[in-house]
């Protein structure tokens, strides 16, 4: 009997240890691609993806599709209307039969530009409507506000350097959401095409992660065609 109750309680604490085991101490990455596509003198339509990972390329997090309509109110200030479907897995641990937690999103954000110098600013102002599913649990509908700080300076006609920081506070429980800060070097390869490649440190209440991100920006305009 001492032998079993020790073999239970050893069983136990490994489970736990397992348990804890958020991937905290691993690097992510965030492979990303955003387009925008201006349709006309005030409209343009806004798409991404994003796939996320717990480790380097491997153990899947999150897939995020989200896309948006933007009023140009001028060109330092437009408004958008958006949806999110976002896909995530929410255990660093992969295990058979694991279900993952299915979100469906609607946004309203407001951005403006302004720059200083050689510095180019950009401000995001952003208010979520959250309706989450998760198949072991209760489906909810939250509220989230976020703010977003750009900042950008060109090192030349094709390189830049660009940081951001993001807070996200939650509008019911738990006022503090998240905080990402972000810092990446930028190339332009045509004025409609761009990349980035940097660093994303992610702090949550109780984790702090780090990912490697890697973005694609492609822009189109309709209007050059019409005319």
């Amino acid at each position: 009997m001492k032998k079993l109750l020790a073999l239970i309680l050893l069983f136990s604490s490994l489970v736990s240890l397992q348990a804890q085991d958020r991937g905290e101490d691993d690097l992510g990455a965030w492979a990303m691609i955003f387009t925008n596509n201006r349709i006309s003198e005030k409209l343009s339509i806004h798409a991404e993806a994003q796939y996320r990972t717990y480790e380097f390329g491997s153990n899947f997090n999150q897939l995020l599709l989200r896309t948006a309509l933007n009023y140009h109110i001028s060109d330092k200030a437009m408004a958008s209307f958006g949806y999110g479907n976002i896909t995530t897995d929410t255990n660093f641990l992969e295990f058979a039969g694991e279900e993952n937690v299915n979100e469906n999103r609607l946004y309203e954000q407001f951005v403006l530009k302004n720059s200083l110098g050689k510095f180019n600013f950009s401000h995001r102002y952003r208010l979520e409507q959250r309706f989450i599913n998760r198949p072991a649990g209760e489906n909810t509908t939250e509220h989230r506000a976020r703010y977003f700080l750009r900042v950008t300076y060109p090192l030349n006609d094709k390189w830049f350097l660009t940081a951001y920081d993001e807070i996200f506070i939650n509008l019911q429980n738990d006022f503090f959401g998240q905080n990402r800060l972000y810092g990446a070097l930028g190339y332009n390869f045509s004025e409609n095409l761009s990349a980035q490649m940097g660093y994303l440190k992610n702090d949550f209440a109780v984790d702090t992660y780090d990912r490697f991100q890697l973005a694609v920006f492609i822009k189109t305009d309709r209007r050059k065609s019409k005319s």
